[in-house]
This record gives C-alpha cells, structure tokens and sequence, in this order.
C-alpha cells in the first residue's frame, strides 16, 4: 500500500559522506556521556525497599506518589499490584536508613492521607539483585546482535550483516547516551524499549536491502551504479517507512503522553530509537554497505555455461 509514490530517486548516497561523519561524532558524543556521566540506574539494579500498600478503595497513584517525593525520595515507583486498591513502592536505598526506617517513614506519610491504609509487606531488594539483572540484560542485549548478525549474513550477505549490526548498536548508544546526558531513570522498562528497538530497526534495514537486493536482480537497474541502486531502494521504500513508523510512533506517543510515569521512559526510549532508526537505516547501514564495497556479484550467482568440451565457463 502507498499514500504517494516518487518517481524520480532521491540522491541519498550523494550526501552520505558528510552524515556519516554527523553519525560519527553523535555517536562518539553518547559514548562520552555514557562514559563521564554514566546511567542514572533504578533501584531494579541498585537495591532498594519494596513496600506493598493496600487500600479500602482504589489508590490515586499520583497522590501516593506527591506524598512519597514530598519525603524526599527522588526515584520512587509507584503502581498498581494486581488490583485497583494494592499498590507497590519501590524507594531507593539511602546511606544509614535500614528497611524497616524507611517502611515506618514512608507508611505513617500515607496514613496521614488515608488512615485506612496497611502494610502488607515490606522487603529489601540487595544490589546483588542489582549485578545480575544488569549481566542478564548485557546477556540479552548481546544474543539478539549475534542473532541479527547470524540472520542478515545468511539472507543476504556479509556486507549487509556488518552495516546493519553497526547501524543497529550506533541506535541503541545513541538512546543509552541521551539518558545519560540528561540523567533520565533507567529501568527494565527502558532495557525492554531497547531490546525492541534492534528487532524494529533492523527490520527497516532488511525491507531497504531486500529492495537492493530486487533491483540487483532486475534487468531494468542493469546499468545502475551501486550508490543508485541503494538510492532507488531508499526511495521505493520511503512510502511504507513513513507509514509504518507514523503508525508506530503514534501508539508510542499514546504511551508516552497518557501511560503515566510507568510508561513514560519506556515510550520516550522507543521514541528516540524509532526516529534513530529511520536515520540510521538510510544513513548509515546503506552507506555503510556502499563503503564496503557492496555490488551486484555479491548477491547474484554467476550463471555457469558448459562449452564444448564439457566445462564450466562461468
């Protein structure tokens, strides 16, 4: 399906010199956030206190939350647990305060608001939790580029597998440098955006290779030059890019503007790794692809003719 079709190929590789070097310091300026500033990490990797709360009637999380900030608690996670009247504090450990101060603090606060309110339980979460989630996630992060490595080198070639890994992992520090730079709380939630980012972005590259890889084959691009063809891909598929990640993106910002605290860093990193995305798609895993020397050869088998005498001239 497309809403418009353009019908003379947009010169992208012309440019692609000059935003591979804009990809490069941007990517060397995450890197450095990351880096000298570091991830601001939630208590699911640094240990805190989780305190459960149940209520006669449905909980206002955001009152909750205002009465827990108003404690002074800067990274708090407040949500409902399993019902409309449970809710689960998540505090971050503070230097001298044990569990059990921090429960007795954080519930009489509560019970000035609602008397009715009780503590179910209350519980400390070590950083040891904390090590292991994080090597998990490294774990994870790491079997999904081998798995995209594996996948694009059998499909296509190589080439192709080298551009899109280096495309991909230049989207996820580029999100990891944007929360480093402005501190935002990173969580499981914004590790799961991640994850998702490398499965959606890599799907963009495979649409534009899939489409390099047509007009290689096809007898009317014969005469194209490597750069025209990765433009003419670019362009044929710049109908579905848009509406595709349109539609995406507006369920994102649905999140991201009426999922509340919970989903706000998941929507926002999705966000950046889908606009990210797109660019990295056109502008560095094709690039990157031209720069290696991708060519028609490489994904058409020469034809072999046997001559004369029964052997294969190629």
């Amino acid at each position: 399906m497309e809403f418009f079709r353009i019908k003379k190929d947009i010169p992208f590789m012309r440019n692609a010199l000059i935003f591979n070097a804009i990809s490069a310091l941007t990517f060397v300026a995450a890197v450095f956030f990351l880096l000298s500033k570091g991830l601001h990490f939630s208590i699911e990797f640094t240990g805190g206190t989780v305190m459960e709360m149940a209520y006669s009637k449905p909980a206002d999380l955001e009152k909750i939350r205002k009465s827990v900030e108003g404690l002074g608690y800067r990274d708090t996670l407040v949500q409902s647990f399993g019902t409309a009247q449970d809710v689960m504090i998540r505090l971050p450990a503070q230097p001298g305060v044990n569990a059990s101060q921090q429960s007795e603090k954080v519930t009489a606060a509560l019970k000035a608001d609602d008397p009715e309110v009780r503590l179910q339980r209350v519980e400390f979460v070590g950083p040891q939790v904390g090590d292991e989630l994080a090597h998990d996630g490294l774990m994870a992060l790491a079997m999904v580029v081998l798995g995209i490595v594996i996948y694009l080198a059998f499909r296509f070639e190589w080439k192709f597998a080298v551009a899109a890994v280096i495309a991909n992992l230049h989207d996820v520090i580029i999100i990891l440098g944007f929360f480093a730079f402005f501190q935002w709380e990173f969580s499981l939630t914004v590790l799961a955006a991640i994850l998702a980012v490398l499965g959606y972005s890599v799907n963009e590259s495979v649409v534009v290779f899939d489409r390099v890889r047509e007009a290689f084959r096809d007898r009317r691009f014969g005469k194209l030059s490597t750069p025209e063809v990765l433009n003419h891909a670019i362009t044929s598929t710049m109908s579905r890019t848009i509406i595709t990640h349109g539609s995406t993106e507006m369920m994102v910002l649905a999140m991201f503007f009426f999922g509340g605290p919970t989903l706000h860093y998941f929507a926002l990193a999705l966000t950046i790794g889908i606009l990210f995305g797109i660019y990295s798609s056109v502008f560095v895993a094709a690039a990157l692809a031209m720069w290696l020397g991708v060519k028609r050869e490489d994904l058409i088998k020469p034809v072999k003719v046997k001559d004369e005498n029964g052997g294969a001239v190629v």
